[in-house]
């Protein structure tokens, strides 16, 4: 238990913050990363698959299969990176959902114009992707978001 926190042996300083709790929004972002990370490195296993078989069928180039395996695994990763940080991060853990949710948000939108599959590299879709970026960026420029990036540790 830390100092200062409620139920703690010991009380803190006067005017140390006291076990702040994290906003409920900030929660649902923070979900919505794990979640993603998840699909992100499930897919990047079942990709690794396919053009594992792909390859050695067809005679493919194994350097883009692992390209595109490294960016599932390597974003899937970041997701899930970001969510565990929230607890403890500052602003640049915020800035960094913030682009991370805006680039997933550009490319979904270019899946959906282009109609190839590159949304399937952010979730297991553009559609979902797009609702889940929308969703994290909304989440992140809320004030309760600024809050608690923002706050004393």
């Amino acid at each position: 238990m830390r100092p200062g926190a409620p139920n703690s042996s010991y009380g803190g300083y006067l005017g140390h913050p006291t076990g702040m709790n994290m906003p409920g929004l900030i929660r649902g972002a923070r979900v919505l990363l794990f979640v993603m990370g998840g699909v992100q490195l499930t897919v990047g296993v079942l990709v690794a698959g396919l053009l594992a078989g792909v390859v050695a069928n067809d005679g493919g180039s194994i350097a883009d299969a692992v390209a595109i395996v490294s960016v599932l695994l390597g974003l899937g990763a970041l997701s899930i990176t970001l969510g565990t940080k929230f607890a403890t991060g500052g602003g640049g853990v915020r800035v960094t959902t913030i682009v991370y949710a805006s680039l997933m948000i550009v490319a979904c939108l270019g899946s959906l114009g282009l109609g190839d599959g590159f949304g399937l590299i952010f979730t297991g879709g553009p559609v979902i992707g797009l609702a889940c970026g929308g969703i994290i960026l909304a989440l992140m420029v809320t004030a309760q978001a600024s809050a608690w990036f923002n706050r004393p540790r």
